[in-house]
């Protein structure tokens, strides 16, 4: 009889808790590091709107006589966001076209709704650069939030086709 007992194969409890404690063990290493993933794969949208604004900008500025890169008008640099972004993406604007400058920061139509008690889309970036435009030099920003919560993700551009992240929403706390 107690050979037949020792025959059965099988799994034990406790070996079956080993193994569901190891796997909550790498699911508590890999789902954080998943979403901040997904939240770097979503600052691309900023990263490649900068990129067709800057082109649109200086098309803008070798077709205006005299060049300039300062627009009278958002709608004279010829971009619009497409889809639903999640950034708004600003350009300053003057009274006149090859206005002095700075201009006034202006959103490209399209801009996401804000959303209470989260990222203040409607304003421009200003952390670390200011949205600016001038006969000789552009900055171009975005603003937006990729994580839900209420820190922003800033971005910048400027004539030189300098791309920086001034703040970074990926890592923020708040």
């Amino acid at each position: 009889m107690l050979t037949s007992l020792r025959k059965q194969e099988g799994f034990t409890l406790i070996e079956l808790m080993i193994v569901v404690a190891i796997i909550g063990i790498l699911a508590a290493i890999a789902i954080p590091n998943f979403i901040a993933y997904q939240a770097k794969s979503k600052q691309a949208e900023a990263k490649v709107a900068l990129g067709a604004i800057f082109t649109s900008a200086v098309a803008f500025q070798a077709e205006t006589a005299p060049q300039t890169y300062a627009p009278s008008a958002i709608g004279l640099i010829g971009y619009t966001p497409s889809g639903n972004p999640r950034y708004s993406f600003w350009y300053a604007v003057d009274a006149a076209v090859g206005g002095p400058g700075p201009g006034t920061p202006t959103v490209f139509p399209g801009a996401p709704a804000v959303v209470a008690g989260s990222c203040n889309t409607g304003v421009a970036p200003a952390t670390g650069a200011t949205v600016a435009a001038s006969p000789t030099g552009f900055t171009t920003g975005a603003i937006g939030n990729v994580d839900g919560d209420v820190a922003c993700d800033e971005w910048f551009m400027n004539d030189q086709r300098s791309l920086t992240n001034t703040k970074n929403d990926v890592s923020a706390t708040t």
